[in-house]
């Protein structure tokens, strides 16, 4: 009798995956210019040690105006490299799960405070506050301060940057690349027609308004090594009327793959407040199921995935080939070994772990090597 199809290692271009769950990127908004600092060290560290099979850092700004919030993590200049690695540094010493990094640009949702603090745009001129940009001068809620238009030089400089952060990732030793085409984000507002109401090449058709995004992700793809992963994170819905939809998320996908994607996570959301997603349990997989059955590329599926027997009918039913998690593994950053014993399966837990090894799942851990 074969084991759980959670827990079968999976190759994802050259790299190997010792099973199917995926740790997704999550902001901590803890970030002093761009750079991360001891906080980050000990989340990542707690999640390195998790059982899981790939650690996904959080959305990181190829530029400072790309940022969220002042808080978020760059990788745009020396120091915030030099930041990066020494946190890598510290979590590799203890873990070897393999490690991706989502870069990133909010476009017209940045220059936002904390979440905890509200979460509100600061406006340009104020302390912690810049002035954003776009695809078009939208603003993502109407009390926000609109976005400047980006034009064809801007996209240069970004793509430029975007190939840089993916240069300095590479000479860290990130081992693969996510990029942030979601939540609303800058890749996201390009795509959408309810954002980029540009009447250039740029914006219109769908060709037109997938243009920006192949090539930030053609410049990545160039500038990271051939046999580590390129992937892109995507909102397979606006759920708005007239938004971006599953239909158009394929088109994307296949596109993605005839451009050497490695792999694409499908999300949704985030780009407009109109938004009514009908969140529970499993709510994005058919999100997932859709572009799964259309490219042959690795599929992710995340959101509200929680139980260990909902993770595993996505990936044996074929719905999906990994599954992300992110709030659930905050909240028990031991998921993946509940899961296993849950399943039946075995797990990588460090060495100074192993006595606790519970009484009835004799099995359950395994050391490193």
């Amino acid at each position: 009798m074969s084991g759980p199809k959670l827990f079968e290692p999976f190759t994802l271009g050259g790299l190997t995956l010792a099973n199917r769950i995926v740790i997704a990127p999550m902001c901590q908004y803890s970030a002093v210019g761009g750079c991360m600092n001891d906080w980050h060290v000990i989340h990542l560290g707690q999640l390195a040690l998790s059982g899981a099979a790939l650690l996904t850092i959080e959305a990181t700004a190829v530029v400072p105006e790309g940022r969220i919030s002042y808080g978020d993590v760059g990788l745009w200049g020396e120091a915030t490299e030099a930041a990066m690695a020494r946190t890598l540094e510290s979590v590799r010493r203890h873990s070897d799960m393999p490690i991706a990094l989502q870069l990133s640009h909010a476009g017209r949702k940045a220059s936002t405070e904390l979440p905890w603090l509200g979460g509100k745009q600061i406006a340009p001129g104020t302390e912690n506050g810049w002035q954003t940009y776009a695809p078009s001068p939208l603003p993502f809620a109407a009390s926000d301060t609109p976005p400047l238009a980006l034009d064809r030089d801007d996209l240069k400089r970004l793509r430029d940057a975007f190939a840089a952060a993916a240069k300095r990732a590479a000479r860290i030793g990130i081992d693969a690349i996510q990029l942030h085409g979601a939540h609303g984000y800058l890749l996201h507002q390009f795509l959408s027609p309810l954002s980029n109401q540009r009447d250039d090449d740029y914006g219109g058709s769908l060709e037109n308004r997938l243009r920006f995004p192949l090539e930030v992700f053609d410049a990545v793809r160039d500038a990271f090594p051939a046999h580590k992963p390129v992937t892109m994170r995507v909102s397979g819905s606006d759920w708005v009327a007239g938004g971006w939809d599953a239909e158009q998320t394929i088109a994307f996908a296949q596109a993605l793959e005839a451009h050497g994607c490695s792999a694409i996570h499908v999300s949704s959301g985030g780009l407009d407040p109109r938004q009514a997603i009908p969140v529970g349990p499993n709510y994005q997989v058919p999100l997932a199921r859709a572009v799964k059955q259309a490219v042959a590329m690795p599929v992710v599926a995340v959101g509200l995935i929680t139980e260990p027997e909902q993770a595993e009918a996505i990936v044996a039913t074929g719905d999906a080939d990994l599954i992300a998690l992110a709030r659930g593994i905050l909240y028990d950053p031991r998921w993946p070994w509940h899961a296993a014993a849950a399943l039946g399966a075995t797990v990588t837990a460090p060495n100074q772990y192993l006595r606790s090894q519970p009484r009835q799942y004799r099995d359950l851990l395994k050391g490193r090597d």
